[in-house]
């Protein structure tokens, strides 16, 4: 994968994406010394970026405590013998070096300034990195984003509005005191759900986030009100990250999981373990073993594996070929999924055993036109809350993704299901479909809904 890069005051900063999260870690470097700031748990991605450079790693720095990965920052400092800065206030349980507001620490060459920045969490801080006294990058966690702000809920419902507060003093402190030249560049905002809103573009300054922020655009009632009125749903395993992080991850084993045969597959799945095909979703409609879940590997897998999967249940992967399992495992581990229980690389069709392999219909919103013209058909919106209450299909039944697993009693006769695209409807057909009920999946756009004659029910 091919990393992007930024030049600014003689230092280059190397963006590692970690699309599926929607988060960035960085490595800023001199040219022959780095600094990475908010590493994922795989860290061999930056050593491949030290590799590539040759460049001596010096120190690596930590934003907060994240709510939506493991942190890979202290295995990488821990290998390569560097300090690791992480926020004096975080009650962490691994020996650290502390870093306070107005830290200012010289690290090979550079610069680099703490600002405290409470809001996203209350030990939160930014960094400001620079060659000299003049700060030319600063980054900001889950502080300022581009055009939005990390999310103030996700540390406690107690804490929610006073965090809002100070995550509104925070932005406007970054304003004020660094140069509108100076790079902006978030861990959070691509995608991630510790955003508290959608961000836009892929890369800014302080200047430019003066027109583009809603801290620096809204008065603080008016911030405060609409962020306490506007979160979504938090995914499950966020309620685990924080303290994994806290507590200090351990090292990651990417090695493969052992094969499973076609009796010890059985057995997992009547047990009631989960496992998982990572096939494409058309191919899992086609033909899947009875009683297994449907997460396609090519979308956000890792997203509503992680909401949906019960915590610390076994987990089995089907996957078409070694690189999709490991591509997977590796995914996985970035949310503490560290080890699966096993793996099957065979053709699915040898797996089923003496049962015959179950199916169901992959269909469009025109089909369901069309059917709904010869019978009454039950529909079933697995999307979230707020994309319901922005517009839905009139007489659907709506039940969230994420709550389908405590509530497929509530699902009678043959339902037709769908969501926003049809990845999330085909992991939801894999729910009914193992619940026992007879499920059609629309695989389309939910934009094509009223194109095809639907009638919509009223925006809520």
């Amino acid at each position: 994968m091919t990393n992007d890069t930024l030049t600014r005051d003689g230092l280059t900063v190397t963006i590692i994406e970690t699309s599926d999260l929607g988060d960035r870690s960085y490595v800023v470097d001199n040219g022959r010394d780095a600094l990475v700031i908010d590493p994922q748990r795989d860290i061999d991605r930056v050593q491949d970026v030290l590799g590539s450079r040759g460049l001596q790693l010096a120190a690596v720095a930590e934003t907060h405590a994240h709510n939506d990965y493991v942190s890979g920052g202290l295995e990488l400092a821990r290998k390569h013998d560097v300090p690791y800065l992480v926020p004096c206030e975080a009650d962490v349980a691994y020996d650290r070096t502390q870093v306070c507001d107005e830290d200012v620490r010289e690290i090979a060459g550079m610069t680099v300034r703490t600002i405290g920045t409470p809001g996203h969490t209350p030990h939160h801080v930014s960094f400001a990195v620079g060659t000299g006294q003049r700060p030319a990058l600063v980054f900001t966690g889950g502080s300022m984003l581009f055009g939005a702000v990390g999310r103030t809920d996700l540390v406690s419902t107690d804490l929610t509005e006073q965090l809002t507060h100070q995550q509104y003093a925070s932005v406007r402190r970054l304003v004020e005191e660094l140069p509108g030249d100076a790079a902006v560049l978030p861990t959070h905002g691509f995608g991630s759900f510790c955003s508290a809103t959608p961000t836009s573009g892929t890369s800014s300054t302080i200047e430019q986030q003066r027109t583009q922020n809603p801290a620096l655009t809204q008065d603080e009632a008016t911030f405060v009100g609409t962020l306490l009125a506007g979160f979504d749903d938090i995914p499950a395993w966020y309620a685990h990250m924080g303290p994994l992080n806290l507590a200090g991850p351990a090292p990651v084993d990417l090695t493969p999981a052992a094969e499973v045969d076609v009796d010890e597959l059985r057995r997992r799945i009547d047990a009631g373990e989960w496992v998982v095909d990572l096939r494409d979703r058309t191919q899992f409609a086609r033909g899947h073993v009875p009683g297994t879940f449907s997460f396609d590997a090519s979308g956000n897998l890792v997203t509503y594996l992680g909401w949906l999967m019960p915590w610390g249940t076994p987990l089995t992967l089907i996957g078409e070929s070694q690189e999709q399992v490991n591509a997977a495992q590796r995914e996985l581990v970035r949310i503490g999924i560290d080890r699966p229980a096993g793996q099957v690389t065979a053709p699915v069709d040898q797996l089923a055993g003496h049962r015959p392999l179950s199916s169901f219909d992959l269909v469009t919103f025109p089909d369901l036109a069309k059917a709904r013209q010869r019978s009454k058909i039950t529909v079933l919106d697995v999307r979230r809350d707020s994309e319901w209450e922005a517009g839905r299909l009139q007489d659907a039944q709506h039940i969230p993704l994420h709550e389908l697993l405590e509530r497929t009693d509530e699902v009678t006769g043959p339902v037709w299901v769908h969501c926003a695209s049809g990845y999330r409807a085909t992991i939801a057909g894999s729910i009914l479909d193992r619940a026992g009920k007879n499920v059609t999946v629309i695989a389309d756009s939910f934009d094509a809904a009223p194109h095809a004659g639907l009638p919509m029910g009223q925006r809520v």
